[in-house]
């Protein structure tokens, strides 16, 4: 089994833990501020914490139609959240998961900095194009700015 790692990075002026409580509401706001890419997100089975099953369905900017995910850690205390997508057509057919690690890092000057970990773990030798990876780590990127604006011009909310 082979797996590939992308790494993300991108520094924020809103302080960790506000990016945190923004991104608690991801399910939410994904789908109003970036819709050609996040169509709905609908819990399944939980109530967002370890265990709950979520189903992504994408929109027309992406290749895929859905993503079924598990939420496999959530510490609110160290604004980390980890979650698995286990079947969907976002795995291509060569995968058998991809896991996101998200960890805000509180920065010096009081914003911080949003890291993700993404591991496409593979059934074989076959992994995602370099493409696919360029476009899903923009599609990350381009969300992230998205939600952190939401938050910026709803800090009623945050």
């Amino acid at each position: 089994m082979t797996s590939v790692t992308t790494e993300i990075e991108i520094p924020s002026s809103f302080p960790a833990d506000k990016v945190f409580k923004v991104f608690s509401d991801f399910d939410i706001i994904a789908p109003k501020v970036n819709p050609e890419v996040f169509k709905s997100i609908e819990t399944t089975k939980g109530n967002g914490g370890v265990g709950t099953i979520k189903v992504f369905t994408f929109g027309d900017a992406v290749p895929f139609t859905s993503g079924k995910y598990k939420v496999d850690a959530v510490d609110p205390s160290n604004f980390s959240y980890t979650y698995s997508f286990f079947e969907g057509d976002n795995l291509m057919g060569i995968l058998d998961s991809i896991t996101n690690q998200i960890k805000i890092v509180p920065s010096a000057d009081g914003g911080s900095i949003f890291k993700q970990t993404i591991v496409y773990n593979s059934k074989g030798n076959e992994k995602p194009t370099e493409d696919i990876l360029k476009v899903e780590k923009e599609i990350y990127e381009k969300t992230f700015k998205a939600i952190e604006a939401y938050g910026i011009a709803h800090p009623e909310n945050y």
